[in-house]
């Protein structure tokens, strides 16, 4: 093989890892972001074990009656198996964040699609609690207003139709509402940061 065939050679091999300096700062501007959406992760996570805590003890505080209690620990049972699935994917996720260098293109790629695949996921688990909060708000509603007379009754009124429809149309549009800007305001907005240095090397 000649010099001109070293040079070829050279010439036609796959460029995309190769980071100049300018692009390299460029990069590392997105570790900026990327810390603020670690720490908020890391905030999250632990304000998150602490609550599914603090239910477990919401019996004891509002003197649940027996049969009430049963039945409020077979739900905390099943709403903890499903908080347990996805805590544990959002563990391997700051895991992953924590352990990155972004020094290459294809690292702040495969970073930024991770932060966003992540974000969909936390939307899922958000929804996945939806049914669980819908119960609840229906168990502490019976439980305040089953004294009341004529409450309990062969029949639902279409008072108490109406007003579970409402429990559970308002609770999903609160929960859609309130992820969307949940996500937006600790994570969509520093992955549109990222996102933006992503943009600027491609015009490069």
């Amino acid at each position: 093989m000649d010099f001109n065939d070293i040079q070829n050679a050279w010439n036609n091999e796959e460029t995309n890892n190769v980071v100049l300096p300018n692009n390299l700062e460029k990069i590392q501007a997105a570790n900026t972001p990327l810390d603020k959406i670690r720490k908020n992760l890391k905030k999250e996570f632990i304000y998150q074990i602490f609550s599914i805590i603090f239910m477990g003890f919401i019996p004891m505080f509002y003197d649940f009656p027996p049969k009430m209690t049963t039945l409020y620990y077979l739900l905390y049972s099943l709403f903890v198996a499903v908080c347990i699935y996805y805590l544990a994917k959002f563990y391997f996720f700051f895991k992953r964040l924590s352990s990155i260098t972004l020094k290459t293109k294809d690292n702040l790629y495969e970073t930024y699609f991770d932060i966003r695949l992540n974000m969909e996921l936390y939307k899922t688990f958000g929804f996945a609690l939806t049914p669980f909060l819908i119960l609840y708000l229906i168990g502490f509603l019976y439980l305040k207003f089953s004294n009341a007379p004529g409450f309990l009754s062969n029949d639902f009124t279409n008072y108490q139709l109406g007003a579970l429809f409402s429990i559970v149309v308002f609770t999903m549009l609160f929960m859609g509402i309130a992820l969307e800007w949940w996500v937006h305001k600790f994570y969509g907005k520093f992955a549109r940061e990222i996102k933006k240095v992503i943009d600027e090397l491609k015009e490069e």
